[in-house]
């Protein structure tokens, strides 16, 4: 069976406050989704106050490990504000990422992002933080673009929250969430049960959340396997890589753009 871990961070942060914003080294979460057999993971940058950077240095990443690896870009819509079309234009054309990540610790999405995300045909995961009426101001504004929300709406165990999204869930079709991070069970099945397992996407937060923890969670719904493979890889195929997906799960654009830079002695990335 495929299985996408959606949501793991990786690279260096530069705030050196705490673990998200200063390291999410791989070796560890590789070996560990590995062992639970997990396929592929979709990652992006730990927090840092320059994303053009984060993203440069996550794509150098992906290049190293393309085959496990495939990478969303992350901005700021507040301080990337007039750059977010160029940052995710250059994100998906040259590094081969296949969408973007916004928090909203940081600033909630805007139609600056929207924008770009519709133009460049990729989904928006967004972590609300505990905030979901502002899904309620994005989705449908923009019902082209497919938005992931990360934990189901809280990583903070806010169960109003969760409540909120599951009907969201149900409301709007361009709405998913992921499942990482969750710690009230019963909101899981809620949430396959009232909008469908097509909704859910399996994340894991990585590396700070084991994988193979929060795989078997999904396990545990005990679901029909159609239902399952569309949480554990199905969804995320859909919605990251379309009819496109080659069987290595892997976009050749990242590779070939950086042996070659590396054979042709070019060692400053854009």
């Amino acid at each position: 069976m495929l299985i996408i871990d959606c949501h793991c961070h990786a690279g260096r942060g530069d705030a050196l406050t705490a673990p998200w914003n200063t390291d999410a080294p791989l070796g560890a979460y590789l070996r560990r989704a590995r062992k639970a057999g997990i396929t592929h993971t979709i990652v992006l940058p730990a927090f840092h106050s320059d994303y053009v950077v984060a993203n440069r240095e996550l794509a150098r990443i992906v290049a190293q490990n393309s085959e496990r690896l495939t990478g969303l870009a992350m901005v700021h819509c507040t301080r990337d504000s007039g750059r977010i079309l160029e940052m995710l234009r250059r994100a998906v054309r040259q590094y081969g990422f296949r969408g973007v990540k916004v928090h909203g610790h940081e600033a909630m999405p805007t139609r600056e992002l929207c924008d770009a995300g519709r133009e460049m045909r990729v989904p928006i995961l967004v972590d609300v933080a505990g905030k979901a009426h502002v899904i309620d101001m994005f989705a449908p504004q923009y019902p082209d673009v497919n938005f992931i929300i990360a934990h189901l709406g809280s990583f903070a165990d806010d169960w109003r929250t969760h409540e909120r999204v599951i009907e969201q869930l149900v409301r709007y079709p361009n709405v998913y969430a992921d499942s990482s991070g969750v710690r009230r069970f019963d909101y899981l099945v809620q949430a396959v049960k009232r909008a469908g397992p097509h909704k859910i996407l399996f994340g894991s937060d990585g590396p700070w959340l084991h994988p193979g923890v929060e795989l078997y969670k999904i396990r545990m719904l005990g679901l029909a396997r159609e239902a399952e493979a569309l949480i554990l890889g199905g969804n995320a195929k859909r919605l990251f890589f379309g009819p496109r997906l080659s069987s290595r799960l892997h976009t050749a654009g990242t590779e070939t753009f950086y042996k070659t830079r590396l054979a042709t002695g070019q060692n400053e990335y854009p």
